[in-house]
């Protein structure tokens, strides 16, 4: 909270002192307050304003919803409309208004190249303001990556090695090894890489899909062994998975989801997972009836979703589609992620 509080003050405090800069340049500024009604003054003050309004709107509004998404032309045909309207609006406003500050003719030594705004608006004052906007956006823009990187690396790590899931999975190792099964050591295997995989590969960008699938496949088999009714539980990965990469741990959010409250053996419950790759695309559809359920309250991840969702949208901008149907008896998921 004081941090918004802070960036708020800074805002007034960078918005007033621009505002500032025709005034105290006003060569009109020593009559008092008479310079406020010399049509130069608040022709020139209109354009800083106008110069305000169009930072916040290409830094709020323009680079988010175009450049960063990938409509650069589209984005470069905004900003020169802007100008436009820049230029025009003070000309519309101050029709009869020459270039000068002030009603007498001023010696050209009083005039600043930096200052002046031929024609209602100095391109170099608004290339100056565009580039302001810009670069403090990207900076934003890398500054909330690492955070969301960060808070993701915490979410997932606590979500995949989550002491109930590990409680719950030692149990059931623990009931084969009595039962002396032959699946005990794989089971113990298949943990071990998954924790592993976690710890070695969650802060890397990228990774071969290869290890991402083995990590899925092992999660749905740590599950199984949790499972009487196999028949309940379908996984299916169909497609050639060498050769291409995916960012750890975007995908098994979904599916935990589906485990966590789409399994009780008490009930008709039912999962499906199914994963398709082709050549250009990667495709995860997840399926689960909603099952009562009765988690200790620091298991329940409710927000898993909507932090997946946000993550997707900084790796994946423009190359995925995520759709989730919440009905009332059941949740599905379908993400698909283009390679190019």
């Amino acid at each position: 909270m004081k941090k918004k509080v802070n960036f708020l003050l800074l805002q007034v405090f960078g918005v007033l002192t621009f505002l500032s800069i025709p005034v105290f340049t006003s060569p009109d500024f020593n009559t008092r307050l008479d310079f406020l009604y010399v049509e130069g003054f608040q022709r020139h003050f209109t354009v800083y304003v106008l110069l305000v309004i169009f930072f916040y709107l290409n830094y709020y509004w323009l680079i988010p919803k175009f450049y960063f998404r990938k409509k650069i032309w589209l984005y470069v045909m905004l900003v020169a409309a802007a100008y436009a309207i820049v230029v025009a609006v003070p000309e519309y406003m101050f029709p009869n208004f020459g270039r000068s500050f002030h009603h007498r003719p001023m010696p050209p030594q009083a005039e600043s190249f930096f200052f002046r705004l031929p024609d209602g608006g100095s391109f170099f004052q608004f290339l100056l303001v565009l580039s302001l906007s810009f670069l403090l956006r990207i900076n934003n823009q890398l500054l909330a990556l690492n955070h969301e990187k960060l808070q993701a690396e915490v979410s997932y790590l606590k979500a995949q090695i989550n002491p109930h899931f590990l409680f719950n999975t030692l149990n059931s190792i623990y009931a084969l090894t009595l039962d002396k099964s032959d699946a005990a050591p794989d089971a113990v295997i298949r943990l071990s890489n998954m924790m592993r995989y976690v710890v070695t590969e969650s802060s890397n960008e990228l990774v071969p899909l290869e290890k991402e699938i083995n990590y899925i496949t092992d999660y749905v088999d740590m599950q199984r062994l949790r499972i009487t009714d196999q028949s309940n539980l379908e996984y299916i990965v169909d497609g050639n998975v060498k050769g291409k990469s995916i960012a750890p741990l975007v995908v098994i959010p979904f599916i935990e989801n589906a485990f966590k409250y789409g399994v009780n053996a008490e009930e008709d419950w039912s999962v499906k997972i199914g994963i398709r790759i082709t050549e250009e695309d990667f495709t995860l559809n997840v399926f689960n009836k909603k099952v009562k359920i009765s988690f200790p309250e620091d298991y329940i991840t409710e927000q898993g979703i909507e932090n997946t969702s946000k993550r997707l949208e900084f790796i994946y901008p423009g190359r995925h589609e995520l759709q989730l149907t919440d009905a009332e008896d059941s949740f599905s998921v379908r993400l698909k992620i283009s390679w190019l």
